[in-house]
């Protein structure tokens, strides 16, 4: 359960600016009133801390109401592969759906603070609101649309073509909130973003410099990062921009980290399938 060791606070959702994330649009407020009884309370996690381990029993979905989250898995030998990164608005808990208690760990980028829904509790407001279902529905699916994506990136895509696709998936996702969408700081490090994209920490460094080289970004520091310029980014992303030497021909000392910012390793592919059904 969550090592939280903080403060919970009963949530209120009719003046939330979140609410359409969580709810559907368009609900009266007689009907978000209703949908409020949902929600149980927010808890606070502190930087470093689990929302649930992996083995933990399922009983709630968790919306993140501030800060940021990553999802884990670990292989048997204990190698830990990052699924997810989850920002302010998205929902987590879907992994611990099928089996009861959950598959994965889900653990606090910085101190951050989530809306807990009750599972069991679903059903009953659900039925007097068939809007809010489909809406869970949506939730649901655009999770799985998303690990789709990353299989298709850790399957098809080189190293400097992951990155751009990563930076522009935060970029969207950081202006769909009401941020800044060309600038912004990454609360994971590099090393975190390379378990997430199949590359090695020097690799996401490298293409970083690249980027910034080739005037796609501008760093200041390893947190901060700014769109110079989207359009080309963009295209970076979907392979209609060459991106530097990782479409090369490895040779020498650095050809096995060449290697392996074209190909990612059947593992990790298989762990993001089992992911998507988890």
């Amino acid at each position: 359960m969550p090592s939280l060791n903080d403060q919970h606070q009963r949530a209120t959702c009719t003046n939330c600016v979140l609410r359409e994330t969580c709810f559907p649009p368009g609900l009266s407020r007689g009907d978000l009133e209703h949908a409020e009884h949902l929600v149980s309370t927010r808890l606070r996690i502190r930087r470093g801390g689990a929302l649930y381990r992996r083995g933990d029993a399922f009983n709630s979905f968790y919306v993140v109401w501030l800060g940021s989250l990553k999802s884990t898995v670990a292989s048997n030998d204990a190698r830990e592969q990052v699924t997810g990164f989850h920002l302010t608005g998205d929902m987590v808990g879907f992994d611990g759906l099928d089996g009861g208690s959950h598959a994965c760990d889900t653990v606090a980028l910085e101190d951050s603070e989530v809306c807990v829904f009750p599972y069991h509790r679903i059903d009953e407001v659900t039925a007097a609101l068939p809007a809010l279902r489909g809406h869970f529905h949506r939730l649901m699916s655009r999770e799985i649309v998303r690990k789709h994506e990353l299989i298709l990136m850790l399957g098809s895509m080189g190293a400097h073509e992951r990155l751009a696709s990563f930076l522009v998936d935060l970029s969207d996702r950081f202006e769909s909130r009401g941020y800044s969408s060309r600038e912004f700081v990454l609360r994971m490090t590099r090393a975190e973003i390379g378990s997430f994209l199949g590359i090695t920490l020097e690799t996401v460094s490298r293409v970083m410099s690249q980027f910034a080289r080739d005037g796609l970004i501008g760093l200041r520091g390893v947190k901060e990062v700014a769109i110079i310029d989207p359009v080309r980014l963009r295209r970076l992303a979907v392979g209609r921009e060459t991106g530097g030497s990782d479409r090369q021909p490895a040779r020498g000392p650095g050809a096995r980290a060449g290697a392996e910012a074209r190909r990612p390793t059947t593992r990790t592919v298989r762990e993001a399938v089992v992911e998507v059904f988890a």
